[in-house]
């Protein structure tokens, strides 16, 4: 399914967490300039098990390989029926770079990460810096490395962008994230 199949469903709540968290908050300084410009694939997943699922994740990846940057940049794959519970979903991120290899892709894309449960590694599950990768459903962020570099090379303060976003939640607090999220 994409995105004309979805009026009020996780398209839009991922769009909503998009415009309001994500680009509002400046967390990923790149992000508006493909929203803006319309280069972002929303893919509703169908999927109820990991296997289905990777062969949605091995079509997107194939489909955005071959797809021209200037029409898809990048896509999300959002898959609210399989992957709940984050440690789950956790360990499907080793098959998805599986996947990633084995199609020769490794180096030309690569796979974020976003879950309502995200947890980094070194992170107790209530810090609110968490919420940086907390998205509204399970999504796999397929992005192009050329995008990534170019990206990166256009903003000298790239590497600072995780610790400026985790001072960023501190600030807004779980409070001020819901509300964020909430905000009719």
């Amino acid at each position: 399914m994409d995105d004309d199949d979805d009026d009020d469903g996780p398209i839009e709540a991922t769009r909503r967490w998009l415009e309001r968290a994500v680009i509002g908050l400046n967390l990923c300084p790149y992000a508006k300039s493909v929203h803006v410009k319309g280069q972002i694939r929303w893919v509703l997943s169908a999927a109820r098990d990991e296997p289905s699922l990777l062969e949605e994740l091995v079509a997107e990846l194939q489909r955005l390989a071959a797809t021209d940057a200037g029409t898809v940049d990048t896509t999300l794959l959002i898959h609210p029926g399989v992957l709940a519970e984050f440690d789950d979903y956790n360990d499907f991120l080793d098959v998805a770079d599986a996947a990633l290899e084995e199609l020769g892709l490794e180096g030309v894309l690569q796979i974020a990460s976003f879950h309502p449960q995200y947890r980094f590694a070194d992170a107790d599950a209530d810090d609110v810096a968490n919420c940086t990768n907390r998205s509204p459903y399970p999504m796999l962020h397929l992005l192009r490395e050329d995008s990534i570099e170019a990206a990166v090379a256009s903003n000298p303060d790239a590497a600072s962008i995780y610790e400026r976003n985790i001072e960023t939640l501190r600030r807004l607090g779980h409070r001020g994230w819901q509300a964020l999220l909430r905000r009719p």
